[in-house]
């Protein structure tokens, strides 16, 4: 007799015909009942489990039905030679696998205003029309455009028309969305700085747009260099040049207006963190000068979380309403219980509150970043430290940054390199100038300023022992 050991439970109010599927339902998944395997006949399970044989035919026929298994009538039934056991499942949340993390650009999660949010989500929820529920246009809930229109004019220096705005989930379907509405128009070909982040590039060419590197030095784009490179558009992070940090200087925004009007060239300004200011006044946003020339584009990204997906693109007039568009088509608008939420923390002050709490943690932890690279690291050149949320130091001539990179992480320490950022958008260049000697992008939004000490004295003996290999090798 073939005999197949299953547990019951007569005090759970399951029916016991459907503890029976799921016992053998998760023996064939499970492994334990293979492929082909043959089972108890009915009368001869049901009397090993001590239960009616009705409650194990019926058990039978709904997995039959299901494909778990196979029976011939007056045979045996088996498991099926289709079932297979299913693989180990996964965890969705990976486990932390570094004991510092220097990854630019990235907030501190854990200091996301909660409470003040939560906030928000019920007055919107409690105060906005039925109407911002259904379907709404590609420009995004009104109350956010409003709301983000006297922020950016007041904080940033835009001038910015609530019309003009565009939602979006990030910067990179924004820019996503602007190139497609330029290569609709006939634009081929779109400058980037060099370095820059690489996403930046696969973005403009994943649309059809060819992608012009243009250098950068210490005062960020060398903007001279647009007219030679016959480009229609130019992607530029004027306030704080990622990632060498760079402002770029009075001199050369007046360059950069100038070629725009001259080219009839569109400027994208990515202003990605320039709230996070800590030995400088504030830059003004370009597009203050020339609405008309400029799109300006921000997210919630790196002053509040990149989970929100919450991006903003001030489009010149005349481009607007076929960004919207572009917006329509492809996703039908962004969450609008999200925006009216930003909208009311925008209206309520808690985004000013949330940036001046912000500014006096990140200040503190760039400072102990700037005396540990000094006192562990002297080597190594800082530059672009008087914003955002970053340091880029460059590396001595003689030290290698993939090795470093790679020698770092195998002791616990995540950083990112600026050669995937420089050259062609990943592709990378010989080392020709200053700014193509090796760099390291110190993030410090995921760091606690105590640690950081720690981790530059333990990153300063991995450079040591690079350097000794070296030596004896040499």
């Amino acid at each position: 007799m073939i005999e197949l050991i299953v547990t019951l439970d007569r005090a759970d109010p399951e029916p016991l015909h459907r503890q029976l599927e799921r016992a053998l339902r998760d023996a064939v998944r499970g492994g334990r009942l293979t492929a082909g395997s043959l089972l108890p006949s009915t009368r001869a399970l049901a009397g090993q489990a001590g239960v009616s044989r009705g409650i194990v035919v019926e058990a039978y026929e709904q997995l039959a039905a299901e494909g778990y298994l196979v029976a011939r009538p007056g045979g045996a039934t088996r498991v099926a030679t289709a079932a297979h056991p299913a693989a180990a499942r996964r965890s969705a949340i990976a486990p932390a696998s570094v004991d510092f993390d220097f990854r630019p650009g990235r907030p501190d999660l854990g200091l996301f205003p909660r409470e003040a949010w939560l906030r928000s989500v019920r007055r919107a929820l409690g105060e906005a029309p039925s109407e911002r529920l259904g379907y709404l246009d590609g420009r995004g809930v009104p109350e956010l455009r409003m709301a983000l229109a006297d922020y950016l004019d007041r904080a940033r220096g835009t001038a910015a028309d609530p019309g003009d705005i565009v939602i979006c989930s990030g910067f990179s379907q924004g820019l996503k969305l602007v190139g497609q509405v330029l290569h609709e128009s006939g634009a081929r070909r779109v400058a980037v700085e060099d370095p820059t982040q690489p996403e930046t590039g696969d973005d403009l060419r994943a649309i059809g747009l060819e992608v012009v590197p243009i250098a950068v030095d210490e005062s960020g784009m060398q903007v001279g260099d647009l007219d030679a490179a016959d480009v229609d558009a130019v992607v530029v992070t004027a306030a704080h040049q990622y990632p060498t940090g760079g402002v770029l200087p009075p001199e050369r925004r007046v360059a950069l207006l100038a070629w725009a009007e001259r080219s009839g060239g569109l400027i994208v300004e990515d202003d990605y963190d320039a709230e996070f200011r800590y030995d400088r006044e504030p830059i003004g946003a370009l597009q203050g000068l020339r609405p008309g020339r400029v799109v300006y584009a921000g997210s919630a990204s790196k002053i509040l979380a990149p989970g929100l997906r919450l991006g903003w693109f001030v489009v010149p007039t005349a481009l607007s309403d076929r960004v919207a568009r572009a917006k329509l088509v492809a996703d039908l608008g962004s969450p609008a219980i999200d925006q009216l939420a930003f909208a009311d923390f925008l209206a309520h002050g808690e985004l000013d509150r949330h940036l001046r709490r912000m500014r006096a943690i990140y200040r503190a932890r760039r400072d102990a970043l700037l005396v540990a690279l000094a006192r562990h690291l002297p080597e190594l050149r800082p530059v672009g430290a008087s914003a955002g949320l970053h340091v880029l130091a460059w590396l001595p001539p003689d030290v290698d940054e993939a090795a470093v990179i790679a020698a770092a992480a195998r002791a616990g320490i995540r950083l990112q390199g600026v050669g995937p950022m420089s050259g062609d958008l990943g592709r990378r260049v010989p080392a020709t100038g200053p700014m193509r000697r090796g760099g390291l992008a110190f993030g410090y939004g995921l760091i606690h300023e105590g640690a950081i000490d720690a981790a530059v004295e333990r990153l300063a003996s991995v450079l040591a022992d690079i350097r000794r290999v070296a030596a004896e090798v040499g």
